[in-house]
């Protein structure tokens, strides 16, 4: 520990205004089964704005360092820590540790285990020089990567990969991705293209539209003037049935409630934004009568983890991002409310 500083920059979390205070903090120290990693890079995810204004029904730590989407070099390691060196290359992802002894863990669903730790939410994440992650949760970044460029991977790569396999989809078949223009879209448009599978990107202006073609979609809905999106999602599928399965990446509700309408029959609606009070609801008799699936998707497990990161390895997934100093996180608050970024914005924790 002798090269690790004693205090670093971080943005805390200290109330429920939505508002972070950058500020220096002291530089914790790895337990047992624990690595310390200097984090260079961050993704910022829209769960990092529910964290600092609180309004989900999960309890989060205060003071709270969010972030989720961390990607540095491991600097120091516990004692019963043997299969990471000091030096590797790591990722910090949203699940930072669980139990491993559940049975939601022996069965590879460790997002769902009961002692399940949250980077950037129930203990500190990304948003520091330095950070603590369970050392058998840690991502195994490629040599060589970007590091500005694969942190999203960290949070939006995986959960979008995770959902689509959930989907169940094969390759030939269609999907909706609602919110394809933002940061969780982005990837899930090349992911689910690098799968074969076709793709109706759903999201609202020209901008957004133009990066979601660039990325792969076969067809822009444009939510801002669509008359009739049910209509005009059915009429983008080659057979005019509707899209094998709808994933939902949204920040408001109505998506929501309106995908099962567009489905085709055995349709799979795959939910993933958790908009805050939001509810999911369909009519008994269609989605019954016509067998629509309704289904939700967290983030992936380890697997899930070295899957998504080998499609960034192939050179397969490239996502739009724009790089900003740790200083200027709460800038990038205001305009993820605004629902002004397309892509990704990534801080560098040196600034």
């Amino acid at each position: 520990m002798a090269d690790i500083p004693q205090e670093q920059w971080a943005q805390v979390v200290e109330g429920d205004d939505g508002t972070v205070v950058y500020k220096k903090i002291p530089v914790a120290k790895p337990g047992p089964d624990e690595v310390l990693v200097n984090i260079k890079f961050s993704g910022v995810c829209h769960t990092d704005l529910h964290a600092a204004k609180g309004d989900w029904p999960l309890q989060r730590k205060l003071p709270l360092v969010g972030g989720h989407e961390g990607v540095g070099v491991v600097v120091a390691r516990g004692e019963l820590v043997k299969d990471v060196e000091i030096g590797e290359t790591a990722g910090v992802k949203w699940l930072n540790g669980s139990c491993l002894s559940c049975s939601y863990c022996r069965q590879a669903d460790e997002p769902l285990c009961p002692d399940a730790l949250l980077s950037g939410y129930t203990v500190d994440g990304t948003f520091q020089q330095y950070c603590i992650a369970k050392a058998a949760h840690i991502a195994r970044v490629p040599k060589g990567s970007d590091m500005k460029e694969i942190a999203p991977v960290m949070c939006a790569g995986i959960t979008v990969y995770k959902g689509l396999k959930e989907s169940g989809l094969r390759a030939g078949q269609s999907i909706a991705i609602v919110g394809a223009g933002g940061g969780l879209g982005s990837f899930a448009l090349q992911y689910a293209k690098a799968m074969g599978l076709r793709t109706i990107a759903i999201d609202g202006g020209d901008d957004k539209g133009k990066v979601c073609k660039e990325l792969g979609a076969a067809v822009y809905v444009d939510f801002t003037k669509s008359q009739d999106i049910v209509s005009d999602v059915k009429a983008a599928t080659e057979d005019g049935l509707g899209p094998h399965a709808a994933l939902l990446l949204a920040v408001s509700e109505g998506p929501f409630q309106q995908a099962t309408e567009y489905l085709r029959s055995r349709g799979v609606v795959v939910c993933i934004g958790m908009p805050a009070h939001a509810y999911i609801k369909a009519p008994v008799f269609p989605t019954v009568v016509r067998m629509i699936s309704i289904k939700g998707s967290y983030v992936g497990n380890r697997q899930d983890t070295a899957e998504a990161i080998e499609f960034y390895r192939q050179g397969l997934i490239r996502v739009p991002y724009k790089v900003v100093g740790l200083s200027e996180l709460q800038n990038v608050y205001e305009l993820m409310e605004q629902g002004k970024i397309s892509g990704r914005y990534v801080v560098d924790t040196s600034k």
